[in-house]
């Protein structure tokens, strides 16, 4: 960590207006370890303005000391930008963080990602496509990135864990905790599974101007951003609006131009965004196709029912059914019935059309 030990790593997280510009300046004239020794006058020499001078000067060691204690006691990983474990992507960002707390499988922070965002008030049609999307990129090798949000982030997090997945959320919280709270079960799955991240101190409840911030952090752990649904002004297009401006890819997914979800992912095609109908676009541009069997891919999440007694396929005509219209015959969470589908689809034994799916008749 540059000579500084993890409790001086939350001191210089905790002043509010050091970034990582001032503190790689610093570093260029002193040991960073040595700013908590310096004067204020001292601190000032150096070039710092009076807020932080005071701020460095004033240190609340007790409290940073209670921050340490809990997140041992929570089992989160405090990784800084000198540590080994920082992602080399992020590290570029402008505004990188100095400072993630990390709960859960941390190799993944070196695993190449792919973020998918959207609205948080999705159609069945858009939790399908997030759904899809995660599961495939996951099979393909790339982590799935997202904010746990309800709407597109969730379900590109539940279509990331199936068949034993990872995936990375990017909280606009503390890592320990759970927001939105019907995300409970989800933000279980990801911390065995995958990987919950923050810029915020443990215990650091919702807050509006935490998640733009959240944003940049998962535009900037990826190499590519997936807008999936999303209204003109939106969490979404601020999210791919850093992608822009980190030079990372941005893949948006048409729509109906009738529907308000549309107009975000429309607005992005206009200022360049690659047009986006399948995994393969994405795949494609990134660059990170294996030669050997990267689309062999099995049932993404086995059915607790034999095959002829299954609630979906018994509710599944030779007519084209929605999504929506499934979801209230078979009484299951849409998320249920999106998997259950993309199941049926890989065995062949239902085909997707425009506005739904159909049985097949094999099927």
């Amino acid at each position: 960590m540059k000579n500084l030990t993890a409790l001086q790593c939350l001191a210089l997280h905790a002043c509010k207006g050091l970034g990582m510009a001032t503190i790689n300046a610093l570093q260029a004239k002193c040991e960073l370890s040595s700013l908590f020794r310096l004067s204020f006058n001292e601190l000032k020499l150096l070039g710092l303005n009076d807020a932080l001078a005071l701020q460095l000067r004033s240190i609340d060691w007790d409290n940073l000391q209670r921050i340490e204690v809990r997140c041992a006691q929570l089992n989160i990983t405090i990784v800084s930008y000198f540590d080994k474990h920082y992602p080399t992507l992020l590290k570029e960002i402008v505004s990188a963080p100095f400072v993630l707390f990390c709960k859960g499988n941390i190799q993944l922070l070196g695993k190449p990602q792919i973020a998918i965002v959207g609205s948080r008030s999705a159609s069945g049609t858009g939790l399908e496509i997030a759904a899809d999307f995660a599961y495939h990129l996951n099979q393909a090798g790339l982590v799935v990135t997202s904010g746990l949000a309800r709407g597109i982030d969730g379900a590109a997090h539940k279509g990331a864990l199936a068949q034993s997945g990872a995936t990375i959320a990017v909280l606009g919280t503390g890592v320990d905790i759970v927001y939105p709270k019907r995300h409970n079960l989800l933000y279980e799955q990801i911390l065995a599974q995958g990987l919950l991240v923050s810029e915020f101190f443990p215990g650091s409840g919702p807050c509006a101007n935490h998640f733009p911030r959240r944003n940049r952090i998962i535009s900037g752990l990826s190499l590519g951003v997936v807008l999936v649904e999303a209204q003109i002004k939106s969490g979404s297009l601020i999210t791919a609006r850093y992608a822009l401006e980190q030079n990372r890819e941005v893949f948006a997914v048409p729509g109906s131009i009738k529907s308000p979800l549309s107009q975000g992912c429309h607005y992005l095609l206009k200022q360049g965004a690659i047009l986006t109908e399948c995994v393969e676009d994405i795949i494609e541009d990134v660059s990170f196709l294996s030669q050997n069997g990267l689309y062999s891919i099995e049932s993404v999440i086995k059915s607790d029912a034999p095959q002829e007694d299954c609630p979906v396929l018994q509710n599944l005509g030779f007519e084209v059914t929605s999504i929506d219209t499934l979801t209230q015959r078979t009484q299951w969470p849409v998320e249920r019935v999106i998997a259950r589908l993309l199941d049926l689809e890989l065995e062949d034994k239902v085909e997707r059309v425009l506005d739904g799916y159909i049985k097949l008749a094999r099927g």
